[in-house]
């Protein structure tokens, strides 16, 4: 009697054959190995698809063209560099993987877009990992190429450029499925700049010292998780975009900036931590968004909010010493807080019940706010007794009440126990 398992082993085996026939599959996978004074882009060219070159500890001086799938995997961290001219390496194939290099001194040119590493297009499903990409104008380029994987990788810009003249850290353009994931970016343009590229994953990422920290465009159905913005212009700036999920973020010291979300739809805000900011938010045509859960604190402005952004869900975030809590103008209040309510570190109302939720709403702005935004050299006069009679008279006579935001529920404790381990981040000589 025949195993029962024998038709399927025989389906397979025919199928390898095929494939091996076509050309779709190696014969075999060999490793080639490069040492020091060898060209690597000579055994580029002599691998075949599939095949691994492995490259020993060295300096390098070449600018690589990768046509073929293979693995690149540098031995104890060579240098590849790329003589000051052009990209240090060029990706124009599908599943390439370049592993454990130093990619170093790309060209300079923005018009040519000269990167330590260059994915053209079509290169799908690209890894680049655990590299050091420095001194290069672009550290990753990635064009029209889908699935691609990028992981713990270290990128330096050239420091010593104007920002203008700087290229951007991690550039994505019309991509799909992109896994950004455990990169450390810095010294750039922008660290991470996405224009066009949808369904992306960007988690465990430190972006610092830069223009931006992201510089969102155009881009739908994101996971921004886990990342960390300091020391930039501005943190997140996401612009554009719809179905984005970000959450649990810290972005500190930034300054202007933590999270700019400016012409942005159904996406959810959540779990963020926004410290020591100009702004913690910068909030400008937002709708129906949701912001939950999130901890601003220690900004000059809590939420600048601007250009009719409404219809947004606002609930059980803590908005603690701030310098401004929310800075609104509008022709009608804005309510946030009617579920659950949000904590605000300067409310002065009472909870006689003692259900967690003050019995007198919350209003985040008057009369002697909005002219002090119009006549900057009010600021001056804020501790005179004239100034603050006309404060205690606009509460008193609604005729005089300015537009606000509202929470009819303030949350008399904070949601987040540890909000006071974010106070002082600022960023240099933003006090």
């Amino acid at each position: 009697m025949p195993h029962p398992l024998l038709p399927f082993r025989l389906a397979v085996s025919i199928a390898f054959v095929v494939l091996l026939a076509a050309g779709i599959l190696p014969a075999h996978a060999a490793t080639w190995r490069v040492q020091a004074g060898e060209s690597i882009q000579a055994a580029i060219e002599r691998a075949a698809a599939g095949d691994t070159v492995e490259v020993e500890r060295a300096r390098y001086v070449e600018n690589l063209r990768i046509d073929k799938a293979l693995t690149l995997r540098g031995l104890n961290r060579p240098t590849i560099s790329g003589g000051l001219r052009g990209d240090t390496i060029r990706i124009t194939a599908s599943d390439v993987t370049i592993e454990g290099l130093i990619v170093s001194d790309s060209g300079d040119s923005l018009r040519e877009q000269n990167a330590g590493i260059y994915i053209f297009p079509g290169s799908d499903r690209v890894v680049v990992r655990n590299c050091d990409i420095t001194y290069s104008l672009f550290g990753l380029w990635i064009e029209k190429a889908n699935d691609v994987l990028i992981e713990g990788n270290l990128i330096t810009g050239k420091r010593e450029y104007a920002s203008p003249q700087r290229g951007n850290g991690i550039q994505l353009y019309n991509t799909r499925r992109a896994r950004i994931i455990g990169n450390n970016v810095s010294f750039v343009r922008d660290a991470l700049y996405v224009d066009v590229s949808h369904d992306a994953e960007f988690r465990d990422n430190k972006l610092h010292h830069s223009r931006y920290g992201t510089h969102y465009m155009n881009a739908y159905d994101n996971l921004w998780e886990n990342n960390e913005t300091w020391m930039n212009r501005g943190g997140l700036a996401l612009m554009e975009v719809r179905r984005l999920t970000v959450r649990n973020n810290r972005a500190w010291a930034n300054s202007d900036h933590g999270i700019m979300l400016r012409t942005i739809q159904d996406s959810v805000i959540e779990n963020n931590v926004v410290a020591g900011n100009q702004r913690g938010f910068f909030i400008y045509d937002a709708e129906y968004n949701t912001l939950r859960g999130n901890t601003v604190v220690d900004n000059v402005v809590g939420i600048h909010l601007w250009a009719g952004s409404k219809n947004n869900v606002v609930e059980r975030n803590d908005f603690i010493f701030n310098r401004e809590q929310v800075r609104y103008v509008g022709a009608r209040d804005m309510v946030w807080g009617e579920q659950e309510g949000n904590h605000w570190g300067n409310y002065l109302g009472w909870d006689r019940d003692g259900d967690g939720i003050g019995d007198v709403p919350y209003e985040a702005n008057d009369l002697v706010d909005r002219l002090t935004w119009r006549h900057p050299m009010m600021k001056l006069l804020l501790g005179s007794p004239a100034v603050q009679t006309l404060r205690m008279v606009a509460q008193q006579f609604p005729l005089l009440r300015a537009q606000s935001v509202v929470d009819p529920n303030p949350r008399m404790e904070p949601n987040n126990p540890d909000w006071s381990q974010w106070r002082g981040r600022h960023f240099p000589r933003a006090q």
